[in-house]
């Protein structure tokens, strides 16, 4: 009879709690991605801080006087980096399923620091190239990062907010990185009374701007390692002495009583929470085996997070059924979306300043409107500077702002059929605004950027949430990620070359609309494709639909003996914790 009693307690209690979650979802996980921004930061500063000087680098190696070669060879350097993690993107998100995602992204910024470091010191294209390479193999947080995000976020109400954080984060480092590496390469030539002539600064004179680039990994590795939590369904449960020490030094800062509270308030420990309270967390140390009346004393590790007895056996259920297929057809029409977009966005990230620098030619007895023409902008490098620093500052606006309210309108997916099918006339159509006159050039050049921006800031984050909702379970998220990040940096790697190509032969032959036609075509295939991919019920959508039967009109007696005990419930709690007790 009491074991009855306990187990229809323990229904309406799980009733209510099922309600109170439809009612109020958790939390925006505010602090998580602070921190995962806070580590993320380091890595778009010390990758864009190379392209200010990475061509009068190559030079600076003697090498060749021929200027095309230099180029080529500074495109090598730049491309190295995104062939190697390529390579080993998909081992890095899938070791992530295996370990933890946390182990794999200190790695990662580690790789960055000791890259850029060795980058700094290259005497020689060789080991600029083994450098940039080297970062890349032992860096996959790309698909890490989306994961982690993945994770952290557990109701689609917060997708599209939480989506925006890692693209305004390499907003913010393609801003900083370019300054950085502009103004602290070759020290010696602008503060030679700092940095003398003959010292290690001129023998390495862009080892500064790498040094400060490592300066910033060693700042988000600390803050990794402090204060980042594991995010892995089956790893997060593990002690993490990082955090523990982070917490300690928290604690020394601020004082403890302070931090006590903190932990208290958000329930971080069980052993702090009251015995008898109005919470339904229960002790760490003890676990119920299944279809036993009784509680079993199981000793157990220090948990970091309380052990909920209802929430825990549903975790173990749910990660017991790992789903057949990993790779299922909606994930795969999402990832060719993935590698296409990015292979299309690279393209024009890279030839748009070489558009607007290219000389205009002068001449236009050879031209025939409306697709044979040659021409460029002619922009100094100043002016261009200025346009691409605006560009930032503008992707960070329509990331932040424009993304969340659309996508809570219109949805993930046909927010990305729309950008998909958007992104032909933009191609198409650019090549025709050098055709405008002196007077609108400019004018013509910011529509050109923000029509680019605002397309490219709407269509990445759609798709992670798209890739994220579409996995089986979240225990092959990283292999899933791993793989998506693996082909986008193949496409990036393939972009600036094959567009080169194109440009080129476009310029020689009258054409220079060539390669953006061929762009254009490019993303017509890829909004055919896009349409292909379809919505799955994820897990998300099974918490937020599944709702209680209701109850027949013959069960009056079973809800009245659900509702009665619930006011008897501190009653049974105690003669369960004085059983517990009397155990020991």
């Amino acid at each position: 009879m009491v074991v009855g009693s306990a187990r229809t307690v323990a229904a309406a209690r799980h009733g209510v709690k099922k309600a109170s979650e439809k009612r109020s979802p958790p939390p925006y996980p505010k602090r998580q991605l602070l921190i995962l921004a806070l580590c993320r930061i380091c890595e778009p500063i010390a990758f864009m801080s190379i392209f200010p000087y990475v061509y009068h680098m190559v030079k600076d190696f003697n090498i060749t006087n021929d200027e095309s070669k230099i180029s080529m060879y500074a495109g090598w350097v730049t491309s190295s980096f995104t062939l190697a993690e390529f390579l080993a993107g998909f081992l890095w998100g899938r070791l992530s399923d295996k370990i933890g995602r946390k182990p794999v992204l200190l790695t990662g910024m580690g790789g960055t620091g000791l890259s850029v470091i060795l980058f700094g010191f290259a005497p020689s294209l060789p080991v600029a190239l083994l450098a940039r390479a080297l970062g890349g193999i032992l860096n996959g947080n790309m698909g890490v990062l989306q994961t982690t995000v993945g994770e952290l976020v557990t109701v689609k109400e917060h997708q599209p907010r939480a989506y925006t954080v890692m693209p305004i984060v390499w907003c913010i480092g393609s801003i900083v990185g370019p300054m950085i590496g502009g103004t602290l390469a070759k020290p010696v030539d602008w503060i030679p009374t700092v940095f003398q002539p003959g010292s290690i600064w001129d023998r390495f004179p862009y080892l500064l701007p790498n040094l400060f680039s490592g300066m910033c990994v060693f700042f988000g590795l600390a803050v990794g390692f402090l204060f980042l939590e594991e995010t892995h369904a089956e790893k997060k449960y593990r002690r993490d002495r990082g955090v523990e020490l982070g917490r300690y030094l928290t604690s020394r800062l601020f004082g403890k009583d302070n931090c006590f509270r903190r932990r208290l308030r958000r329930g971080k420990n069980g052993e702090d929470q009251p015995l008898l309270g109005e919470t339904d967390e229960s002790l760490p140390g003890y676990r119920t085996a299944d279809g036993s009346p009784e509680l079993t004393s199981v000793e157990g590790p220090i948990m970091q997070e309380p052990l909920d007895l209802e929430s825990t056996g549903e975790m173990v259920e749910a990660q017991s059924e790992k789903p057949e297929r990993t790779f299922t057809q909606p994930i795969i029409f999402i990832i060719i979306n993935y590698g296409l977009l990015a292979f299309h966005t690279m393209t024009l990230d890279s030839l748009l300043p070489v558009f607007l620098s290219t000389e205009p030619t002068g001449s236009q007895d050879s031209w025939s409107l409306p697709f044979k023409f040659a021409d460029g902008f002619g922009y100094d490098t100043r002016t261009v500077g200025i346009i691409l620093s605006i560009q930032g500052l503008y992707s960070m606006i329509s990331t932040s702002f424009f993304f969340p309210r659309i996508t809570n309108r219109l949805g993930a997916l046909r927010l990305f059929q729309i950008i998909s099918m958007s992104y032909p006339l933009l191609y198409f159509a650019t090549p025709y605004f050098v055709l405008l006159p002196s007077s609108l050039r400019m004018a013509g050049v910011y529509i050109l950027i923000i029509w680019k921006c605002t397309l490219a800031t709407m269509a990445y984050p759609s798709n992670a949430i798209l890739l994220t909702n579409s996995a089986p379970s979240t225990l092959m998220l990283g292999t899933i990620n791993g793989v998506a990040a693996s082909i986008a940096s193949l496409c990036r790697a393939m972009g600036p070359i094959v567009s080169g190509y194109f440009y080129t032969i476009g310029l020689r032959t009258g054409y220079c609309g060539m390669v953006w036609w061929f762009t254009a075509f490019v993303t017509i295939g890829a909004s055919f494709l896009s349409f292909g991919i379809t919505e799955p019920r994820g897990r998300f959508d099974g918490k937020e639909e599944i709702e209680e039967p209701a109850p027949a009109a013959g069960d009056s007696a079973t809800r009245r003996d659900a509702v009665e005990p619930v006011a008897a419930e501190p009653t049974i709690a105690i003669n369960l914790a004085t059983k517990t007790t009397q155990r020991d």
